[in-house]
């Protein structure tokens, strides 16, 4: 039976990571109970850190509900501040606490903790939240120059204030932080659907939504990769912002983008997007409504996947592949001529009809050696992330 205090796991970028989360004084410390829950959505383990002034905004007891381990709100004699963790997270980050802990002041055990992280070389984030008085004070802006832009995670401007990023947008950059090191790739996806006109007015579309394709987007980041997104036109969005999306609707447009981000040599290619294999140019102004029918003549474009192939260089490849009724047998057949024929170093296949039936398998990860049953998105994110770092 589920306890009230448990949480849906969402990925294991932080398992086995003890995670300090220090909290201010702010309106935005209300955030806590959020925060600290999806952390452990992610496999951390939290010990949270209160100044006194956090304490009077937001209730210890809550924060340790959500937390379900340690919050430090004074000196004490174990000093458990001073533990080894993987990360100090400061959210929010008062000006006045980021002005103590950039002139190397000492008296909280937050402080503290955070000199020896530095003192370890552990990251630290830290996550400004302020009125926009406060913010445009020359002298704030002087201490946020002072801080390293890539641990510094800024939220919106909305309603006169500088908010709190969103818990998902702060783990996020925390996961990515945390696990990008000396074998972290550079990796670029393409996703969503390709739109084409057909007049001024009207366009043919294929049917994708990118969900997909932000999804493990989404979760080579957390893994600490660096990832460019080349997007199509999508109707799911991603969860959080990430750093590098190219947006590029018509086959032409997402073509020209991905020999572009070609030039900066990726490690690895994911070809997610539903590209548009054929389409027309379209007519010029917009055919007359209630004319009596419309025929189209449709051309093939260039093959996108082909056309990389000569390009990409020694970079690890996954292609995709959508079929409808067929069987599993020439599903796999197909994703093999795929792998033949592109070069790619893996096939994710799907079978229309088995896509959303949870009885079913989510998709088959083809290789040249073997198919195999993947039961849902994780089990897919990890077959792509092993052939990529191998």
């Amino acid at each position: 039976m589920a306890r009230d205090v448990d949480v849906e796991s969402h990925s294991s970028a932080l398992a086995n990571k003890h995670v300090a989360l220090g909290v201010t004084g702010g309106i935005a410390a209300t955030e806590t109970v959020r925060l600290c829950r999806e952390l452990r959505r992610h496999g951390a383990s939290v010990t949270v850190i209160m100044t006194t002034a956090a304490t009077k905004v937001i209730t210890p007891l809550a924060v340790g509900w959500a937390s379900q381990g340690p919050v430090i709100t004074d000196w004490s004699a174990d000093m458990s501040q001073l533990d080894e963790y993987d990360a100090v997270v400061i959210a929010p980050a008062s000006r006045n606490f980021i002005s103590r802990f950039l002139n190397g002041m000492m008296d909280h055990p937050l402080l503290m903790a955070c000199s020896a992280a530095r003192g370890r070389d552990v990251p630290i984030l830290l996550v400004p939240s302020m009125h926009s008085d406060l913010f445009d004070d020359p002298v704030t802006q002087e201490l946020v120059e002072r801080l390293d832009s890539d641990s510094t995670i800024l939220g919106p401007y909305e309603e006169g204030r500088y908010k709190q990023a969103s818990p998902c947008q702060i783990v996020a950059q925390l996961c990515h932080v945390v696990n990008n090191n000396d074998e972290s790739k550079h990796i670029a996806i393409t996703l969503g659907a390709n739109r084409a006109p057909i007049d001024s007015v009207r366009a043919i579309q294929n049917a994708s939504s990118g969900q997909t394709g932000w999804y493990i987007a989404e979760f080579m980041y957390r893994m600490g990769h660096k990832v460019t997104v080349i997007a199509g036109k999508t109707s799911a969005d991603p969860s959080f912002d990430l750093p590098v999306i190219i947006r590029a609707g018509s086959p032409d447009e997402m073509l020209t983008a991905c020999l572009e981000v070609c030039d900066s040599k990726p490690d690895a290619w994911i070809h997610a997007a539903a590209v548009l294999d054929y389409y027309t140019q379209p007519i010029s102004g917009k055919k007359k409504s209630g004319d009596h029918g419309w025929d189209l003549n449709l051309q093939p474009g260039p093959k996108h996947i082909k056309e990389l192939s000569k390009l990409v260089g020694d970079a690890k490849r996954i292609g995709f592949k959508l079929e409808t009724n067929i069987s599993v047998e020439e599903l796999h057949q197909r994703a093999l001529e795929q792998i033949s024929n592109y070069g790619v170093d893996a096939t994710v296949a799907n079978m229309m009809e088995e896509m959303h039936n949870p009885s079913s398998p989510r998709a088959y990860f083809v290789t040249r050696d073997s198919i195999v049953e993947l039961q849902d998105m994780d089990s897919m994110c990890l077959s792509i992330l092993g052939v990529l770092t191998s």
